[in-house]
């Protein structure tokens, strides 16, 4: 009997005449209908996992378990945080909304968040302990590399490939994600006017971000940068993808005390005027006064949610210091003790610290650099000195000398 040559399926035992594609193996074939169910039983066990993650986010991430876990890492502004805890925990709900797909039930929006605040008062690494705690992909992007189509710089939807990337290429889990959108007051137009000229790093920023917002299917290029018309492109659904945006918004408190002020109408006008709080005007802010800043009434509406951040005054400087699990000078002695040195403040020279990060108003930001100046010498000496000091004290002597010769009282702040 004539042995049979005829190739065939490995797992269904289908032959060529019956399948569209027979994919060769070392050691045998698979027709394409294994392949399709194959990956059927794969989307539907993966489908499964990703609804028992967020399940188990929401019995463990309640908005006061998030607070708790940002308070670890950033010191103060309590309003935005609960914000942010909301916001994040409704975008887990909403998840296992959309998992049920249940029609009959009440269908939930999702609401974006805007934060207002100045700079240095924790608007990025409020994002970044978040993405540290999260089960969804995460990504944080900056508006002030975006520009308009057809233009040189990135495209609107090179936003959503980080986010792919963070999902491994993941389209399903990216859908479910969220995006922190920083440096959003870059795009604002250049007048309260709308433009008649084209604004392509503003207005048309602004404008091409309107739907990715909202929710639509955006065709994003797999490596970012310009889409092309010939490369191959991945279709994202953003319908379920948080947008949270900051933004410093320099000058926008002269606006709010503008609007204030003309608010303020008869007797009641001076009762108002000793209400308010002069120090903290971002509080009082409104989309109004983002219009008047130069973000359109279409972006502004697609952003319903809006906070503020404080400024920050001396004795939270003062906790950002050395009360977060990275905290600055906590970084300094972990360095300190891979070299073997225990290092020590007097309680003078973080004092010193935090005045003159008040006095050059640039936020936590600004006490590295000064940190720095006083630290860069005896971290250049001390690691090749062949026995380096069981201990080391930074004295307020010392934090001067060095302060002078880094110049930093020379500086003059606008």
């Amino acid at each position: 009997m004539a042995k049979d040559t005829t190739i065939r399926c490995s797992l269904c035992g289908r032959d060529k005449k019956e399948s569209k594609i027979l994919i060769a193996g070392i050691n045998g074939h698979v027709c394409d209908n294994c392949v399709t169910q194959a990956y059927s039983i794969i989307k539907e066990e993966n489908a499964g996992e990703q609804k028992q993650q967020v399940q188990h986010a929401l019995n463990l991430l309640k908005p006061l378990a998030i607070k708790e876990k940002l308070d670890e890492y950033v010191i103060g502004q309590d309003d935005a945080k609960k914000v942010l805890s909301v916001a994040v925990y409704n975008h887990f709900k909403r998840i296992a909304h959309v998992a049920k797909n249940n029609k009959e039930e009440v269908e939930i929006d999702k609401s974006n968040v805007i934060l207002v605040g100045e700079t240095g008062t924790g608007k990025t690494l409020l994002a970044r302990t978040i993405a540290n705690m999260l089960n969804v992909p995460f990504c944080i992007a900056d508006a002030t590399v975006l520009t308009e189509a057809g233009y040189v710089g990135e495209d609107v939807e090179s936003i959503l490939t980080r986010l792919l990337q963070a999902a491994d290429y993941d389209v399903a889990a990216a859908e479910k994600g969220i995006v922190f959108i920083d440096e959003l007051d870059k795009i604002a137009r250049k007048g309260d006017n709308p433009s008649i000229t084209r604004d392509v790093s503003g207005e048309g920023v602004q404008q091409a971000m309107l739907k990715l917002l909202e929710g639509t299917v955006v065709n994003v290029p797999p490596q970012g940068g310009r889409k092309h018309p010939d490369a191959k492109m991945i279709q994202v659904n953003t319908k379920n993808i948080l947008f949270i945006c900051g933004g410093a918004f320099d000058g926008i408190e002269k606006k709010i005390a503008s609007r204030l002020d003309t608010q303020a109408v008869g007797y009641s006008s001076s009762v108002n005027k000793l209400d308010l709080d002069k120090g903290n005007l971002l509080q009082y802010v409104s989309p109004q006064d983002l219009k008047s800043f130069g973000l359109i009434p279409e972006l502004i509406g697609r952003l319903p949610v809006l906070t503020y951040l404080k400024p920050l005054d001396r004795a939270t400087l003062r906790r950002i210091l050395t009360e977060p699990k990275n905290a600055l000078i906590k970084q300094y002695k972990q360095l300190f003790k891979m070299e073997g040195t225990k290092l020590e403040f007097e309680e003078d020279v973080l004092n010193l610290v935090v005045d003159k990060a008040l006095e050059f108003k640039l936020g936590a930001r600004g006490l590295r650099g000064i940190c720095e100046a006083i630290m860069t010498d005896i971290m250049y000496e001390l690691p090749s000195e062949e026995k380096p000091a069981k201990q080391f004290t930074v004295s307020m002597d010392y934090a001067l000398e060095k302060l002078k010769n880094a110049r930093l009282n020379q500086l003059k702040v606008a």
